[in-house]
């Protein structure tokens, strides 16, 4: 089900996403669908909590085929943007889309907190002297959210991605 939800949202947008077109896709009615999910809501959840398990496993390989801190940071970062850029669907379930999914809260899913602790297990190291490696992470994590929004809305010209992620990588504390 999850798959296939997922599969309609990058084909044809979240708003081809219903219950009932997600409930003949799968051939099943739609009260069985509604036993596994109340409704869209929590189908675009379930589409976040998979595509951050995917996102934080691709972070941890970009960041694990990297040699050095600031290597490792651009590795993930160009890692983050391509995800986005490769799964829009399920980058707006994580980050855009009300899945009813707790972030920075006590509740929230181990897979938000894994695609998080992907992000700080690279970006901790480079943080600084007297810096918290868990805000600095936050702040990197929004500047990549941006570009990563801001390219794909066509507000940012998608072959200066590159020039980006040097520039953002390059104002780092020197490690």
């Amino acid at each position: 089900m999850v798959a296939t939800a997922r599969e309609l949202a990058e084909q044809q947008g979240w708003d081809a996403v219903t219950t009932r077109r997600l409930a003949e896709r799968i051939e099943y009615s739609q009260p069985v669908l509604y036993s596994h999910f109340r409704g869209k809501r929590e189908i675009i959840g379930a589409v976040a909590l998979e595509g951050a398990t995917e996102m934080a496993t691709a972070l941890r390989a970009a960041a694990s085929a990297a040699e050095g801190p600031r290597a490792r940071v651009t590795a993930v970062a160009r890692s983050y943007l391509d995800f986005a850029e490769r799964n829009p669907a399920v980058y707006d379930a994580l980050f855009r889309l009300d899945g009813g999914l707790a972030f920075a809260h006590e509740d929230t899913p181990q897979p938000l907190k894994d695609g998080f602790a992907a992000l700080l297990e690279s970006l901790g190291e480079v943080a600084g002297d007297g810096v918290d490696p868990g805000l600095f992470t936050e702040t990197f994590w929004a500047a990549l959210h941006g570009l990563a929004t801001l390219t794909r809305a066509r507000r940012l010209p998608p072959e200066d991605t590159e020039r980006r992620v040097k520039l953002l990588v390059d104002r780092l504390p020197t490690v």
